[in-house]
């Protein structure tokens, strides 16, 4: 018998056999598994099998990191044992009957939104590249000067730059679109509708507002470039709205009828009501947002870096995707992820130490990689397999995460972008800031090693919560 068919075994054993199991699906690092009675599952048994790395029962899927590569195998395993396969997807149509009313909003917000994170990831980079390219000092290496940097050269960074935030609510209605069960192609117009270039722009309206245009004397209508919440509610309206007419007109006028009637209602409701009115409430969170990371002290990364994790581990940190986005519209820059990239190094930080200290070899093999995995920014294997089981080595992480956070807000450092922190986070700081960058995280690190080194972990906590 192999050894990962054994542990397949092992495993559907521990969740209470395959009568408890209903569908059976992977990601890149873990076994999502829908248990009909989550009460069956033995965690302590799960827990001791090899080469499992966490596990954690969360949004109706009970999720076990295996890790990349590892988990492929182990999904065989357990389908080959008689276990029933489900796609990704038809899990989040089980998933979306699961958790309370706020859970699944989260969850459906951030279904719209992790789609088109890795384009706002790219554009980010640019933005680092882009600054420091343009840099006086790294210029001067070559013999260069700003002066000497062709026009032509700017224009093609600004192509490489702008362009997501230029068309972000085309990117947000089609996902919308998609998500709530609508035409996307229907949402990436509606979308652009609302960037038109007929309308007058966003930007140039914030600079001199006399350039809004005025319906019936009260209705400000601007166009909409980098806004994310009116192309959100939008797209979610516009969906509804598709699949209410799609439902009434006779099928040989669908292809006229249906898309004509749904854009048609939707650019006047997004221009006159949705628009202006959660463009407003998209200016008040924004206000609340830099309000807090403008506060004084370094008071804002104490908080924001000592709580990010446990928001994490709750499942709703979705949100602050549209936070981000919203940062990088409004100030080019997204002093949020200096932060958190500090509270993400802490936890991994911890994870080392006792990996570290362990003279466990089945600990130190799950600690060790699962430290390395946070470094590059995934925290999960070290939270859920590491931190959170023995409790203190996740509260001296939130503590580092604290002290790390503090430091950033204190020296005011952003980067150029979002979705990749602390190793990979390097590059959207290629400029002066990078010496503050690698110094927070590495007080963050540093805070969180040694107080979990110190007071955060030994063998005998192990032993008593093995016992």
């Amino acid at each position: 018998m192999s050894e990962n068919r054994k542990i397949a075994e092992e495993l559907i054993e521990a969740i209470g056999g395959k009568e408890n199991i209903d569908s059976v699906a992977h990601c890149a690092t873990r076994l999502r598994i829908m248990v009909n009675d989550k009460e069956k599952i033995d965690q302590k048994r799960v827990e001791e099998i090899d080469k499992v790395k966490g596990a954690f029962y969360n949004s109706g899927q009970y999720q076990v990191i295996f890790g990349t590569g590892t988990v492929n195998r182990i999904h065989e395993e357990v389908i080959n044992l008689g276990a029933s396969e489900s796609s990704k997807g038809e899990q989040k149509e089980q998933q979306k009957k699961q958790g309370n009313a706020f859970q699944r909003a989260i969850r459906t917000f951030g279904d719209v939104f992790v789609p088109i994170i890795p384009v706002l990831v790219a554009t980010g980079l640019f933005m680092g590249l882009r600054g420091l390219l343009t840099q006086e000092e790294i210029l001067a290496v070559f013999g260069l000067a700003p002066e000497d940097i062709s026009e032509n050269f700017l224009l093609f960074t600004q192509v490489l730059t702008d362009t997501a935030f230029a068309f972000l609510p085309a990117l947000v209605a089609w996902s919308a679109f998609r998500v709530f069960g609508g035409s996307p192609i229907i949402g990436i117009v509606l979308g652009l509708m609302l960037v038109s270039p007929a309308l007058p722009n966003a930007w140039d309206v914030a600079e001199n507002p006399d350039l809004a245009l005025e319906f019936l004397g009260f209705i400000p209508v601007i166009g909409y470039q980098g806004s994310v919440l009116p192309a959100f509610i939008a797209g979610f309206v516009g969906a509804k709205l598709e699949r209410w007419i799609r439902k009434r007109v006779p099928e040989a006028l669908d292809l006229i009828l249906t898309p004509f009637l749904t854009l048609l209602i939707m650019i006047t409701l997004a221009l006159f009501i949705i628009g202006p009115v959660f463009h407003a409430v998209e200016a008040a969170v924004m206000a609340a947002t830099t309000a807090l990371l403008n506060m004084p002290f370094g008071i804002s990364g104490l908080i924001i870096g000592g709580l990010h994790q446990i928001i994490v581990i709750t499942g709703v940190h979705h949100i602050f995707n549209f936070l981000e986005i919203q940062l990088l519209n409004e100030l080019a820059e997204n002093p949020f992820n200096a932060i958190i990239s500090c509270a993400i190094a802490a936890q991994g930080a911890a994870a080392l130490a006792v990996g570290l200290k362990t003279k466990s070899k089945k600990l130190k093999a799950l600690a060790l990689p699962s430290s390395f995995s946070a470094f590059l920014g995934i925290t999960e294997p070290a939270i859920f397999g590491v931190n959170l089981r023995y409790m203190k080595p996740f509260i001296m992480g939130l503590v580092g995460g604290a002290a790390g956070g503090f430091f950033a807000s204190l020296v005011g450092l952003a980067g150029s972008g979002m979705a990749v922190t602390v190793i990979p986070g390097t590059l959207l700081y290629l400029g002066p800031e990078i010496f503050f960058y690698l110094l927070a995280n590495l007080i963050a690190a540093g805070v969180a090693f040694t107080l979990t080194y110190l007071f955060g972990f030994t063998d005998k906590m192990k032993e008593e919560m093995d016992s």
